[in-house]
C-alpha cells in the first residue's frame, strides 16, 4: 500500500482551513493542522472531521514541525484589510515574516510543495481592465501588501527541490464551521435572512471576483495533485469568468434567495471602491478537466438553505464571532491576547 502523504495545513481552524483539511483528509492525505486558535471558539456549524493539530502561533513554528511532510498549505494569516489598519505590525509579522520562515524551515526540510494562499486583493485598483497574473501588482493596504512582499520572497526560493505555488483566491464565500460575515457575499445573504433587507454602500459597481470555498478546496487539490513542474514557481488567478461579479449583482443574487428581501443603496464617501475583474484563463489552461461547481447564483441559495436549516440568528450574523476584527478586539479587551497577538499565559493554562 502506497503511504499517505502528510500535508500540513497551516489556519486549519479558520474559514477556509475548516473546510480544506477535512476535504483533503478525505481525499487520502495524511493531514496536520497547524493553527494558534484565535477563531476555535467561533463555530457556526460542526466541524466534519476531527483534525489531528498542532497548537501553536505561527511565528514559533520549528523544524520539528515539517518532519515528515511532504507538502504545506499556508493558510495561516491576519485575514483582511481591517486587522492590517488596527496595527500593521501584526501584519508584517504574522503574514510575512513568519510565512518566510515557514518556507525556509520547509524548504530545509525536504518538504517539495508549498501552497500559498494569497489573494486577488494584490491587484488594487483595476477600473478599467481584466487583470491576469502578469498584470502590475498595486496593493493598497497592508494585508495585500504582506500577499505581494510573501509571493516576492517565495519566489526566490524555487529550486528543483522545493516549489511554492501561489493561489490568487477572489472573494471567498460559502457556509464553513469558522464562518465569516466580513466577506461581501456572506454579509450580503446574512443581511438578506436575517433582515430581509440589504444595504449597499456607495453605488454598488465594483467589481469583484468570488468563489466558493469549496471550490477553493477544489483548486488547491488540484495543484497538489499536478505535475510539480506545471506549478513550480507559478502563481494562478483561482476562478472564472463567470464568478466576475459587481458588488449589485451580488446583492441581486442575496435578495433573489430571500422572498421579500429589499435592497437599499446608501450614499457613502468612505465605501470600498476597490474594483478588479480578475482573468482566469491560466487555472483553465492548467487545469482542463476542473470545473467550478457553485456560481454567485447557487452559491447564494445555498447558503440561504443552510441559514434556515441552522437557524441563523441576528446575534450570529451582526455579533463578534464572525467579524474577524471584532472577535480579536475581544480576546484583547479580555485580556486573553496581549499586544502582540500571543495568548496571555492564563489562556495558554487554560
Amino acid at each position: 500500500m502506497t503511504p499517505r502523504k502528510r500535508i500540513l495545513v497551516t489556519g486549519h481552524r479558520g474559514y477556509i482551513g475548516s473546510v480544506m483539511a477535512p476535504y483533503l483528509l478525505e481525499h487520502g492525505y495524511d493531514v496536520v493542522g497547524l493553527d494558534t486558535g484565535y477563531f476555535s471558539a467561533c463555530t457556526l456549524v460542526p466541524d466534519p472531521a476531527e483534525i489531528p493539530e498542532i497548537r501553536k502561533d505561527l511565528r514559533d513554528v520549528v523544524a520539528d514541525d515539517l518532519t515528515g511532510v511532504y507538502a504545506v498549505v499556508h493558510l495561516g494569516a491576519l485575514s483582511n484589510d481591517p486587522i492590517g489598519n488596527l496595527n500593521e505590525r501584526w501584519t508584517e509579522e504574522i503574514n510575512h515574516e513568519a510565512t518566510m520562515r515557514l518556507a525556509e524551515l520547509a524548504r530545509d526540510a525536504d518538504v517539495t510543495r508549498f501552497l500559498f494562499s494569497s489573494s486577488c486583493i494584490m491587484y488594487g485598483m483595476a477600473a478599467t481592465e481584466v487583470v491576469d497574473e502578469t498584470a502590475s501588482l498595486d496593493p493598497k493596504t497592508e494585508y495585500a501588501r504582506s500577499k505581494v512582499k510573501s509571493e516576492r520572497g517565495l519566489g526566490e526560493l524555487v529550486d528543483e527541490r522545493f516549489a511554492p505555488t501561489f493561489l490568487r483566491n477572489g472573494t471567498i464565500y460559502g457556509l464553513s464551521p469558522r464562518m465569516r460575515f466580513d466577506t461581501v457575499l456572506n454579509d450580503l445573504c446574512g443581511a438578506a435572512f436575517t433582515s430581509r433587507r440589504i444595504s449597499v454602500h456607495g453605488d454598488g459597481k465594483p467589481w469583484r471576483p468570488v468563489v466558493h470555498v469549496e471550490d477553493v478546496a477544489r483548486a488547491f487539490h488540484a495543484v497538489l495533485e499536478a505535475p510539480i513542474d506545471v506549478v513550480r514557481g507559478e502563481a494562478f488567478n483561482t476562478g472564472a469568468e463567470h464568478l466576475n461579479h459587481q458588488v449589485m449583482e451580488l446583492a441581486e443574487l442575496a435578495a433573489a434567495a430571500v422572498p421579500g428581501c429589499e435592497i437599499e443603496t446608501l450614499s457613502d464617501p468612505s465605501a470600498d471602491q476597490r474594483t478588479y475583474r480578475a482573468d482566469f484563463g491560466k487555472f483553465a489552461a492548467t487545469f482542463p478537466a476542473f470545473e467550478w461547481r457553485w456560481d454567485g447564483r447557487s452559491g447564494a441559495e445555498d447558503l440561504i438553505r443552510n441559514f434556515e436549516r441552522i437557524k441563523l440568528t441576528e446575534d450570529d450574523y451582526a455579533g463578534k464571532r464572525f467579524v474577524r476584527l471584532r472577535w480579536l478586539d475581544h480576546l484583547r479587551e479580555t485580556g486573553r491576547l496581549d499586544e502582540a497577538l500571543r495568548w496571555t499565559v492564563v489562556e495558554q493554562a487554560a
